[in-house]
């Protein structure tokens, strides 16, 4: 795909919408029941991070739920307070959508592992997450938080996530770790660790570029060990870049998981994100069905 693409471009890249207007096309493709997978994606992708806005987007699109931040340092994790809460959930009603799960993306500028801002960020989310019938909670570990080659860093985080993942057990909410670790590095973790509910959210694009062969370790991971899925393309549209969905699909199925997959980035330069994320919704729904 060309590195610039327009809105138009962007539509007709899939016959599939061809004969559809574009208003309706969501309703074409929401969440179909047969399927034992939900479709949402990042908020921050959707360009509505932090944002109680992000339920509607999401509904445009036709998803099942989006994927929420806790929130940002400017907001002090506002998700935390009640009120914020009640009005996700208003939204959830409004719109017939779910939270999908939530995700702290600050701690890559505030790092778990030497911040203990992040450590209470991360004890703070169990509760939300019961409070807002979420079962996952992603921990970011990229940027200031990356433990890859960091013996000191991943030794810390093990000796906070010790601490915390009682608490994470007895309110039945996993623990997902997304970083640039191999599925082997990320078993060290929760070998050390010892607690089922310190999982790996498995990034099929980050772990991509890192040479990683994803449908290997998808299936060496296993269900047990995987919590949940980004489909995730970088300045491509799902189905056309470096991820072989259909190999993606064979390879959840082989291991027995059913659940969430959250759509990130998959956006092409200078594309239209709401055009783009109708398509990747579109095309992720049918390699899921196939």
């Amino acid at each position: 795909m060309s590195a610039s693409i327009t809105r138009r471009e962007v539509l007709k890249s899939s016959a599939g919408l061809l004969g559809l207007s574009f208003l309706g096309a969501y309703e074409a493709f929401a969440m179909d029941k047969s399927l034992g997978f939900k479709i949402g994606a990042c908020d921050w992708s959707i360009q509505k991070m932090s944002e109680i806005d992000a339920i509607k987007v999401g509904k445009k699109i036709g998803l099942d739920g989006v994927q929420i931040s806790l929130g940002t340092l400017a907001n002090n994790m506002h998700l935390r307070q009640t009120s914020i809460q009640q009005q996700y959930k208003n939204a959830c009603s409004e719109y017939g959508m779910s939270i999908g799960g939530i995700a702290i993306g600050e701690m890559n500028n505030i790092p778990y592992k030497s911040d203990p801002r992040a450590e209470i960020w991360v004890s703070d989310s169990i509760d939300v997450a019961k409070k807002m019938n979420v079962n996952v909670v992603l921990l970011a570990f990229f940027h200031n938080g990356d433990l890859k080659n960091d013996m000191e860093g991943t030794q810390a985080t093990i000796r906070r996530l010790k601490k915390v993942s009682k608490k994470a057990e007895d309110n039945g909410i996993i623990l997902g770790i997304e970083s640039w670790l191999s599925a082997e590095e990320h078993m060290e973790i929760i070998n050390a660790v010892d607690s089922p509910n310190i999982q790996v959210y498995y990034d099929v694009a980050n772990s991509n570029k890192m040479g990683y062969n994803i449908y290997d370790e998808i299936r060496w991971l296993g269900k047990k060990h995987i919590c949940e899925f980004h489909a995730k393309e970088n300045g491509y549209l799902l189905g056309q870049g470096r991820i072989d969905f259909e190999k993606v699909k064979k390879a959840i199925d082989d291991i027995d998981y059913e659940g969430w997959i959250q759509i990130e980035g998959a956006v092409p330069e200078n594309a239209d994100m709401f055009d783009s994320y109708v398509l990747n919704n579109k095309y992720l729904r049918s390699v899921l069905k196939s």
